[in-house]
């Protein structure tokens, strides 16, 4: 029976597991009785391995212990907060409040290999921001206080100082396991901006050299972020920061484009729909064709007016190809003959690393306060600025993640963009809860924490596109999505779960027979229903809607191919489940405890989900 029986895992993927499952795959010979045998691998690898007392790389104090919180699983979920979402059940974007670490580790199952582009501005590590310790144990709502970053009245208390003796170690042990974690959510082509200043550059490039390899650090992008340098400046006026621009892996990045301009292609398209002629005098190094071509009246063209042999720009069958359609023609040109090719629409223009034109830190300040009518957030990044990365590299339906969200900048910039070039990108946001500081302009406008800012921007920022569209379709008949699901990170709904490394082991076994429930008391059906979804690698937008079967209310996903029965205090009686399982689900997921016991009654939905191929779960 166990073999039909499927059972939800209870945490994240475990990630230095899935590590050696594919070296078993690659190497079956280099693993012994299930364990990595490390001197055979040497062995295979022979004049690839460096030598371990002579190796270029980054190390600091801490390491390997944030390489282990980035593999370490967790029992965490997230919670449908529905009265703090908006268009709920149209929308396709998420906001998650809190700690990013977690989530992104709740994020692998489904979003693995998903995410076209990540955009973050973490903490730039000046002294006055402060980096957190990695110790999820406890559930979120004293997650702040229990790491101390704030005291009882919600102050912030820990910054990390130079006087702290691993000023730059702490800051590269927050961002290097969530770096791990970012890469495994980017699709073959997909990139990661990650916006920083000169404080910890240099260890930032480093970093990602390593997490991502060398020749996937594209480029360093410079942004002008001031109008001018300031006099706060120690000895240089500093006028810029930059954005780090990697790839998961470049030899999958495509050719990137920025658009040309509104007065570029009018130009374009009031002039001759020929343009430059179809040879190349300057012999280029690659695609060189070099053919005679004879004109109407008989002239072989093989040489130029300076005796050069002509390259042309395409194959002959390419060429003959060309005329036939009428994309070349032959032109004379008082004695000469020559060729024209005619013109496509421009495809834009490549990048550029200097951003002199993409808004200012008081850009950003003045968004802020334009729509907030007061200064809520000390030095948001553009709107603008986002806006210029994220159309360099998605389009369409393509997914954008920031889990450092801030004021929201990156969600605001998403919906513009939409509604400016008729993309339907969707996006995700992450911010820990973090208080607004007592007395300051937020708090005493009455947002408790960053995470109530931005989902506030978001709001204002959805209005006001709408409005200036005159209604939710832009310019290309797309409907703009401006709403957002808010999930909140907490620990398992499910008590037998709650087992973790903190219970000392011989405790552990006196604590699961003091299980009576499988799922927490406290816990609605909604919540049960998106932790079992996330385990099982579903998204965080699938369609649900509950349904009544037999008398029995099951919720419906993705129109009916997973049907799942929550309920553990109502035993259901074997022609209900019989109903359900006559749905044909692709998947039946029920709770353990809703059996009461009853393992007759567990064997024979086993046996009819077998007779009509469907799935059962239980958690």
């Amino acid at each position: 029976m166990n073999d039909e029986i499927h059972e939800i895992p209870s945490t994240t993927p475990h990630l230095r597991t899935e590590l050696a499952r594919q070296l078993q795959e690659l190497v079956p010979e280099a693993i012994t009785d299930g364990k990595v045998d490390v001197t055979k691998l040497t062995e295979l690898l022979a004049d690839d391995v460096a030598d371990s007392s002579e190796r270029f790389g980054l190390f600091w104090p801490g390491k390997k212990r944030a390489l282990r919180a980035a593999q370490e699983p967790t029992t965490a979920t997230l919670r449908p907060m529905k009265d703090q979402s908006k268009d709920w059940d149209t929308t396709k974007n998420v906001f998650i409040e809190g700690d990013n670490l977690e989530v992104l580790k709740i994020l692998q199952k489904h979003y693995h290999g998903k995410i076209k582009m990540i955009y973050i501005d973490p903490p730039y590590n000046t002294g006055k921001d402060f980096v957190y310790p990695d110790n999820y144990k406890e559930g979120l709502e004293t997650y702040l206080e229990w790491t101390k970053q704030v005291n009882e009245e919600g102050k912030k208390v820990s910054t990390n100082n130079e006087s702290e003796g691993r000023y730059h170690s702490n800051w590269l042990n927050m961002m290097y396991p969530r770096l791990k974690l970012a890469r495994n959510l980017l699709t073959d082509d997909g990139v990661i901006f990650i916006s920083i200043d000169d404080s910890e550059y240099d260890n930032l490039k480093k970093l990602l050299s390593e997490v991502f390899g060398e020749s996937n650090v594209i480029a360093t992008l410079i942004w002008k972020n001031k109008k001018g340098g300031g006099n706060d400046a120690k000895h240089v006026a500093v006028e810029h920061e930059y954005v780090l621009m990697v790839s998961r892996a470049s030899s999958k990045l495509p050719k990137l484009f920025v658009a040309h301009s509104d007065e570029y292609l009018q130009r374009y398209k009031e002039s001759d729909e020929f343009g430059r002629y179809f040879w190349d005098t300057f012999k280029r190094k690659s695609g060189k064709q070099y053919y005679p071509i004879e004109a109407p009246d008989g002239t072989v063209l093989e040489f130029d007016e300076h005796g050069n042999r002509l390259s042309w720009l395409r194959s002959q069958d390419r060429f003959k190809s060309d005329l036939e359609s009428g994309d070349a023609r032959f032109v004379q040109i008082g004695s000469r003959w020559s060729v024209q090719f005619k013109q496509r629409e421009p495809e834009g223009k490549k990048p550029r690393s200097i951003l002199v034109d993409e808004g200012t830190t008081s850009t950003g300040s003045a968004e802020v306060l334009d729509l907030f009518t007061k200064n809520v957030f000390d030095n948001p990044k553009p709107r603008t600025l986002i806006c210029h990365l994220a159309s360099i590299v998605t389009h369409g339906d393509d997914l954008i993640l920031d889990f450092f969200a801030g004021s929201g900048t990156t969600a605001h910039a998403v919906m513009a963009l939409n509604a400016q070039d008729g993309g339907r990108r969707r996006h995700i946001q992450v911010q820990l809860p973090e208080p607004t500081p007592v007395g300051s302009v937020a708090r005493v406008a009455g947002f408790p924490t960053i995470a109530s800012v931005a989902r506030t921007r978001i709001d204002l920022a959805g209005d006001r596109i709408k409005d200036e569209l005159k209604g939710d379709v832009n310019n290309q008949g797309e409907t703009l999505d401006v709403g957002y699901r808010t999930f909140t990170l907490v620990d398992t709904n499910f008590s037998k779960w709650r087992a973790t490394s903190e219970i000392d082991s011989t405790r552990l076994e006196q604590h699961l027979l003091e299980l009576r429930e499988s799922a927490d008391g406290v816990a609605t059906p909604d919540s049960l229903l998106y932790e079992l979804l996330l385990k099982q690698g579903y998204s965080l937008t699938e369609e649900s809607r509950e349904v009544v079967i037999a008398g029995l209310t099951v919720h419906a996903v993705g129109g009916g191919l997973l049907l799942a029965y929550l309920d553990e205090h109502t035993k259901p009686s074997l022609d209900q489940l019989r109903a359900v399982v006559d749905e044909e689900p692709a998947r039946l997921v029920i709770l353990e405890d809703a059996f009461h016991g009853d393992d007759e009654l567990k064997t024979n939905l086993a046996q009819l989900c077998k007779s009509k191929g469907v799935e059962l779960w239980t958690a």
